[in-house]
């Protein structure tokens, strides 16, 4: 059915938050080395969609940066910016001026020849189309069109400047660029799992669902050979299971549980090597408002004041993890120094809220999350702090099939089912990218929580325009301030990313640790 229900025991939770520790105690000292040919990395989750108009996660995203390419990718490294991809050149004109000029030799598969202007052309304006129904639409939200001048070269026009464009948008998954003849011959003009056409360092040579993805080198690509002709994606939800394979031989690469940072740290086995950077993901408890038994802000704002984010963080994150001011990590523009009610515990004040809402006896109510230990240790905290205020909270753990669609709309109802929810969500350098999965235009598709507020979405507006950093830092401060005082989100961490890895290769990361394996090497 694709659901765990986990009853309240003080025995189960100590349990499930020592299981972290032993895990990572019974580390072997050496393991296998990988083959030079095949570069074995662990996913969190499979993937789901391919389409750059409709990925779902970053696992979609990881592929997709195998497959394809853009005008301009993310630089790996420990500092945010850009490099040259598939643009031979890129010049700035303006602030809604942008030439460029492709890289020749970039051909497409299946027989569709080579990358031109139009292609890029046809993929930008794809995904700013509101007919296309794209849920990154916003991504494109100034774009105007692009000028094809010739086979080769072009320039982006936009209808005003856009802060998030170099990087959030260019760099990332909406400019990934398609074959316009090979989608526009779909029906929909869009696919799911096989594209009609890629460019990139890599092809699908298979894909075995909740197995595995074989990605092979492609003898077409224009640019840079990589290290490794084959890459085998495992996609493995459980991070303590994906350790445990890392050290019998079966991954060259994995991302690792915070909780099992701590031991790594001071233990860490013969042949491996350790690293640890920022995150750019956000968790957060969320409550859906349009649920009967939550319509009330004072019922949010008790479960708020009732929520121990400490206690939450010692249990989930052994401690290692730092507690979040909201939505946008430190770093960014737009980050709070603090919150106004996360981690300000309040026990007599939540009862007394209840209490006014008309429930002085409590209530029963339902905990749903992605069946992830680190998360069920999480939300069997916040379980305990919902009983101490008389909510008699049932958790309901989802396989990662289920999960992503639990709060879309147009699978189903089972929306109107949510009310309490523990997510956690990937992200790209811009506070933009933030904010914009809570708009009102995301409500029924990523705004689980069906929050609509129309100052929000117009501060969220402005701040996309915005190229002073003073101003939109108050503009983002000020969205996290009227989240909080919805009810609906209580901010808990941005985690911290940590993988392991065989020393004799050396990864390509980003420097929030999100993996670009065409640029992985031996050592």
């Amino acid at each position: 059915m694709g659901k765990t229900r986990v009853p309240l025991t003080r025995r189960r939770f100590l349990e499930t938050t020592a299981v972290a520790g032993a895990a990572a105690t019974a580390l072997p000292r050496k393991a296998r080395a990988q083959s030079a040919d095949n570069l074995r990395v662990r996913s969190y989750g499979d993937l789901q969609v391919l389409d750059p108009g409709y990925l779902i996660s970053a696992p979609d995203t990881d592929i997709m940066d195998s497959i394809f390419n853009k005008l301009v990718t993310t630089k790996v490294g420990d500092e945010w910016g850009w490099e040259l991809d598939a643009a031979e050149s890129i010049e700035i004109v303006d602030a809604t001026h942008i030439n460029f000029t492709l890289k020749s030799g970039y051909g497409w598969t299946n027989g569709f020849g080579e990358m031109t202007v139009d292609d890029v052309k046809f993929s930008y304006e794809r995904i700013a189309d509101p007919a296309m129904e794209s849920p990154y639409t916003e991504d494109w939200k100034t774009l105007d069109h692009v000028e094809v001048k010739d086979g080769r070269s072009g320039t982006i026009v936009l209808k005003e400047a856009f802060a998030p464009l170099w990087s959030t948008t260019l760099p990332a998954g909406s400019g990934m660029i398609m074959c316009r003849k090979a989608v526009e011959a779909l029906e929909g003009k869009r696919f799911t799992t096989s594209p009609p056409a890629t460019s990139g360092a890599y092809t699908i040579k298979e894909w075995v669902p909740k197995q595995k993805t074989v990605l092979v080198a492609n003898p077409n690509h224009g640019g840079a050979k990589p290290a490794f002709s084959q890459v085998t994606v495992l996609p493995i939800e459980d991070g303590l299971t994906a350790e445990s394979g890392f050290m019998a031989g079966d991954l060259d690469f994995t991302n690792v549980e915070v909780s099992s940072l701590p031991n790594l740290r001071e233990n860490l086995p013969d042949g491996v090597k350790l690293i640890e950077k920022p995150s750019l993901k956000y968790t957060w408890i969320g409550i859906n408002q349009e649920n009967p038994q939550f319509a009330d802000v004072r019922v949010r704002r008790a479960v708020q004041l009732a929520v121990d984010v400490d206690a939450i963080l010692e249990a989930a994150y052994f401690g290692v993890a730092a507690p979040a001011t909201g939505i946008i990590p430190p770093g960014l523009v737009g980050h709070r120094e603090a919150n106004l009610y996360s981690g300000k515990r309040d026990l007599a004040k939540a009862k007394e809220l209840l209490a006014e809402a008309g429930f002085p006896n409590g209530f029963k109510a339902r905990i749903d999350l992605l069946n992830k230990q680190t998360y069920l240790s999480a939300v069997q905290v916040l379980q305990s702090n919902l009983a101490e205020i008389g909510i008699e909270a049932e958790i309901m753990a989802h396989d990662s099939g289920v999960w992503w669609t639990m709060g879309d709309q147009a699978t189903g109802e089972q929306y109107k089912e949510l009310q309490i929810m523990y997510n956690r969500f990937s992200s790209n350098p811009d506070p933009g990218w933030y904010t914009m999965w809570f708009t009102a235009a995301q409500v029924g598709v990523w705004n689980w929580e069906r929050w609509a507020s129309p100052e929000f979405d117009a501060l969220h507006a402005a701040a996309l325009v915005e190229l002073d950093p003073a101003k939109r830092d108050g503009m983002y401060q000020a969205m996290q301030d009227l989240m909080e005082e919805s009810g609906c989100y209580t901010f808990i961490t941005h985690e911290l990313t940590g993988a392991i890895y065989r020393d004799n290769i050396v990864p390509a990361l980003q420097p929030d640790g999100t993996m670009v394996w065409k640029k992985f090497t031996l050592a």
